[in-house]
């Protein structure tokens, strides 16, 4: 007896043999499309986008430049910079918060990113 392609057979088999960031990325995937966002890989410069994912990194500005906060997105297929101008900190934007962030996708140097988001931290569960 074969098991299907996502049967509960092949799921076990793939969560025991995957590598952790994998499987971590699948299921950020799954949570912004349960949610109703956007994933990330699909947006599109001009778009205005919803997008659910965890924080990998959250950069300050030095002092001695323009305020500004950048932080990495990543919803589990594709990173998302967010810039907060004339923001130094905004408290809960830390790495390994999940959040939802909304705004129009822009590019600058062939990245995506979202300037001043309206943003939602997310209760872990």
């Amino acid at each position: 007896m074969s098991a299907k392609e996502g049967g509960y057979f092949s799921r076990l088999v793939r969560k025991l043999t995957s590598d952790v960031e994998v499987l971590d990325a699948d299921d950020l995937s799954e949570k912004s499309e349960a949610s109703g966002a956007k994933r990330a890989c699909d947006c599109r410069s001009g778009e205005e986008v919803t997008v659910l994912g965890r924080l990998r990194s959250v950069e300050l500005c030095p002092t001695n430049e323009a305020a500004t906060l950048q932080a990495e997105l990543f919803d589990g297929t594709q990173g998302v910079t967010l810039i907060w101008l004339g923001r130094r900190r905004i408290p809960g934007i830390e790495p390994g918060r999940t959040i939802m962030v909304r705004g129009r996708m822009a590019e600058r140097d062939g990245q995506k990113v979202l300037y001043n988001p309206y943003y939602e931290l997310q209760t872990t569960s």
